[in-house]
């Protein structure tokens, strides 16, 4: 009868410490690190009593659980003894423990503080130790030291204790722990009750792993004879380099040194450009088209011979050329046209623009980029665009140091590569949207390449030498000013592009865009189609809203694909004028509407203007008082700074009762409710004060506010009114809804020079410098 080795009383709970990636077995002495809470009162308890613990291993794919349960582990596990512990200053505690024997955990149990078990004995089944056996186990030590040999990772030391043990079972173990094999298989042969089956699986994945080293070995060998190979040609090549000199053949006829060196005396590169040129190519001559190195120095050479260094030509401006060019590329702008003409007349008569950095800011479509490159068309010179949206890495700007694999310059010398001329016009779109990180402030750097003093030798990381920016003109561009860094905006000259009116939109359709659509289209040969005036009114007013014209451009590319479509499904016809009834059959149904201004007067609700980055917004201001306990509800997705005002105006309300027949005591009776429609938008901004507190007042009085009156302006709490920006985008939005009166700050009055006429066209504005002047002409007085 087979007999089972070792016993324990079932009736003992013995802490448990759960291993994760390691297998504790008997007979090894090993080191383990605790850090676990549980582990560690788990090793506590076991050190300070009879110092026997159980190790368990996790199951396989819960290795990385951090407090595993019973269902997470293995029941085979080791009973072990802890011969020492030592604590770390980290909190951890390595103990140094032996395993003992073989356990089955035959049921865990959760403590507060750790986890226990009680466990049977799991000792092998064993028959006697047969020839069988004998042979077996001999065999298995024989593979042993073969695998030790042949492995990277096990020290010839471990065959050491080998002679010493003389134990079968203890033998397994020892084997079975230095095994560098997965913990599942390891695991699964642990739980084998069979030792004659275990020393055979062991035995059989054992060969296996061999037969795996000696392929490692063998591949090992080939590699190293291609090396070895290489380094034979390179010597080969040395000797050949001697004979080419003792035959008096010159280095100069290998083809790219012959290269090169006819660049270097044909270019005229500055002093330190042509030095480093000169040791990268005495460089090369010494390496091989073999060597890892060659490729970083021949593609390091062909960057710096491929960039521009001639200097050009002043180019003859012609001012009234600029303002033909400009009026054709763009309608309306009249102001920023004639700042672009100073600006040209500046670098005809002075010969350089150093100094002046154009940043054109103002809403998409606009025409921001098209003006840079309407510039670059009056100047005759190159125009290259770059993006800087996203932009998070100081070397997209600077470029990389040759060190790192895969260096390249960064964005500006690759865009003079690009130009090949040493004055091209660059214009960087979306100078705002740079973001920063742990690699660096590309804004950082782009102070350099921006600021005239220092841009005549702007050192990138990959060149590693001055380049001379100063010939370049530079523009930016950028929807909005707040994110761009003020030394970075301090370099630059800041151009406001506000949006376009209903008006100024149609004359683009009609001049630009819908010509433009036609000649993309190829349609000039085919069929005749027209827009007419209230069409075009149509889609601007019903199917966009934005402060530029590019929706209003696929909207019009819309019309012209159906209509192409129509016309080769059916060829009836080699006219279409698009009617602005049509529409819904072209473009569906209108998609934005304008706010519907109330048309009678009411108690509560004001009319108020905002700035938005795609244009001006018409505002609804709600205000409703409701019998409660003085609370103030706020809705609407209101920023920080729209909370203080309405704080504020709530203050100016209840300071000024008497004025407007509020009751005194309203703030303890009732609760009052402001609201802002289209909640899912978030509203910021310091504008709404003036806005917010009409409103308070008048469902505080249950005085009617004016209907045909809108309003923009800050306030303070003495009743103060505060100046604001985007003054003609919110005349815009106050045109565009049908409204003719505005409320505007004083302070704001100098501004109404510089807004287009049409604009201003049948609008009446009422400049206020107090809460009192507002309420005055807002509230209809009975």
């Amino acid at each position: 009868m087979p007999r089972i080795i070792s016993g324990k009383d079932t009736s003992i709970e013995y802490p448990v410490i759960p291993l994760r990636n390691a297998l504790m077995v008997p007979y090894v002495i090993s080191p383990i690190l605790v850090g676990r809470a549980a582990s560690l009162d788990a090793l506590e308890t076991a050190y300070l009593g009879d110092k026997t613990v159980v190790c368990v291993t996790q199951k396989a794919n819960l290795q990385n659980e951090d407090d595993p349960s019973a269902k997470d582990l293995n029941r085979y596990g080791t009973i072990c003894n802890v011969l020492q512990i030592f604590r770390m200053p980290d909190g951890n505690v390595r103990a140094l423990i032996e395993g003992k024997e073989r356990i089955q955990v035959e049921r865990f149990k959760r403590t507060k503080k750790m986890l226990k078990a009680q466990v049977l004995p799991a000792g092998f089944f064993l028959s006697g130790i047969d020839h069988e056996m004998e042979a077996l186990i001999r065999s298995l030590k024989k593979s042993f030291e073969e695998y030790v040999h042949l492995s990277r990772t096990i020290p010839e030391e471990s065959l050491i204790p080998l002679n010493e043990i003389d134990k079968p079972e203890e033998f397994f173990y020892f084997v079975l722990t230095n095994l560098d094999k997965d913990l599942k298989s390891k695991q699964r042969l642990f739980e084998l009750d069979d030792f004659h089956q275990a020393v055979s699986e062991l035995h059989e994945l054992l060969v296996n792993e061999i037969e795996i080293l000696k392929l490692e070995k063998n591949i090992d060998i080939k590699v190293k004879g291609k090396l070895g190979k290489l380094q034979r040609e390179y010597y080969l090549h040395e000797q050949l380099k001697i004979i080419h000199k003792e035959l008096g053949i010159s280095e100069e006829e290998q083809e790219d040194l012959i290269r090169f060196r006819q660049l270097l005396e044909e270019t005229p590169l500055n002093e330190e450009a042509g030095k480093r040129a000169q040791e990268e190519i005495k460089r090369l001559s010494r390496l091989t088209h073999h060597a890892q190195e060659y490729s970083v120095v021949y593609h390091y050479l062909s960057w710096i011979f491929d960039l521009p260094w001639k200097k050009p030509e002043q180019a003859k401006i012609d001012l009234a050329n600029a303002r033909r060019i400009l009026d054709e590329d763009h309608y309306g702008l009249d102001k920023i046209k004639e700042r672009i003409l100073e600006y040209l007349a500046v670098i005809k008569l002075a010969g350089a623009s150093k100094g002046q950095i154009l940043c054109f800011v103002g809403p998409p479509g606009v025409g921001k980029t098209s003006l840079g490159k309407s510039i670059a068309r009056a100047l005759d010179r190159k125009f290259v665009r770059l993006s800087l949206g996203g932009v998070r890495d100081e070397a997209e700007i600077r470029g990389h140091r040759r060190t790192y694999i895969g260096a390249l310059p960064g964005v500006i010398i690759q865009s003079m590569k690009k130009a090949g001329t040493m004055n091209p016009l660059i214009m960087m779109d979306e100078v705002d949207k740079m973001s920063v990180d742990f690699r660096g402030d590309p804004s950082a750097a782009l102070l350099e390449v921006l600021d005239a003093e220092q841009n005549h030798e702007f050192r990138d990381h990959y060149l590693d030498f001055g380049y001379d920016l100063s010939k370049v003109l530079f523009i930016t561009t950028a929807n909005q000013l707040g994110p761009i860094p003020k030394p970075l905006m301090d370099r630059m000259e800041i151009i406001h592009l506000p949006g376009y009116t209903s008006i100024e939109k149609y004359n683009i359709a009609e001049k630009h865009l819908v010509p433009k659509q036609i000649a993309e289209h190829n349609l000039e040969n085919h069929f005749d189609i027209r827009f007419e005036r209230k069409t075009l009114t149509g889609i601007i007013e019903n199917y966009t809203r934005e402060a530029g014209v590019r929706s209003l451009e696929r909207k019009i590319a819309t019309v012209i694909r159906k209509v192409v479509r129509s016309y080769l499904e059916t060829r009836k016809k080699s006219k279409y004028i698009i009617k602005p009834g049509s529409l819904t059959n072209w473009l569906g149904v209108p998609k934005y509407l304008y706010p519907e201004i109330d048309k009678k007067p009411q108690v509560g609700i004001v009319t108020g203007l905002a700035w938005t980055a795609a244009g001006g917004e018409i505002l609804q201001i709600e205000v409703i008082k409701m019998p409660g306990e003085g609370k103030v509800i706020l809705t609407g997705k209101l920023g920080d700074v729209m909370k203080e005002s309405a704080q504020a105006a709530l203050s100016y309300a209840r300071l000024h009762s008497d004025e407007y027949g509020i009751d005194p005591e309203c703030h303890k009776k009732c609760d009052l409710h402001l609201h802002i429609p289209e909640g899912a938008i978030p509203k910021d901004g310091p504008s709404a004060g003036i806005t917010m507190t009409t409103a308070i007042v008048s469902a505080l009085s249950g005085i009617e506010v004016d209907c045909n009156l809108a309003m923009t302006g800050e306030i303070t709490l003495s009743g103060k009114v505060l100046p604001i920006g985007g003054l003609e985008e919110k005349l815009i939005a106050a045109r565009q809804a049908g409204i003719n009166r505005v409320i505007v700050p004083r302070k704001n009055e100098p501004h109404v020079s510089e807004i287009k006429p049409e604009v201003l066209e049948g609008m009446k504005i009422h400049f206020v410098d107090s809460l009192k002047e507002v309420l005055d002409l807002a509230l209809i007085k009975k």
